[in-house]
C-alpha cells in the first residue's frame, strides 16, 4: 500500500499588455509620424514618443500622466512639439480607451 501526500500550490500569473501605436499628426506645417510606446513597470503612467525632424534626426521625449492629463516631461524640445502637447494627450487617451 502506498501513501501519497499531495500539496497544491496556487500560482498567479499577471500579463501586462504592451501598448505601442503610430499616428500621423500635422506639426510644424508638415504631416509627421509620431510613435508612442507605453513604459510598463515602476512608472505606470509613462509614454515615450519619438518623431523625426526635417533633417531626419530622431527626437525622443517622454510624457507622464498627471492630474490634468498627459504632459511632456520638461526637456529641451522644438516648439512644434510643445504646441502639440494637447493633441498627444488626446491620442494617448483614445488609444488607452480602445485597448481596454
Amino acid at each position: 500500500m502506498y501513501t501519497f501526500n499531495l500539496t497544491t500550490t496556487t500560482m498567479h500569473i499577471q500579463f501586462t499588455r504592451n501598448i505601442q501605436f503610430t499616428r500621423l499628426l500635422k506639426a510644424d506645417g508638415r504631416l509627421k509620424e509620431f510613435n508612442f510606446r507605453k513604459i510598463n513597470g515602476i512608472k505606470e503612467g509613462l509614454f515615450t514618443v519619438d518623431v523625426s525632424d526635417d533633417r531626419g534626426n530622431r527626437i525622443i521625449f517622454r510624457m507622464q500622466k498627471e492630474d490634468s492629463g498627459w504632459k511632456i516631461i520638461q526637456q529641451r524640445l522644438p516648439q512644434w512639439i510643445w504646441e502639440n502637447e494637447s493633441n498627444f494627450h488626446d491620442l494617448i487617451e483614445q488609444e488607452l480607451q480602445g485597448s481596454l
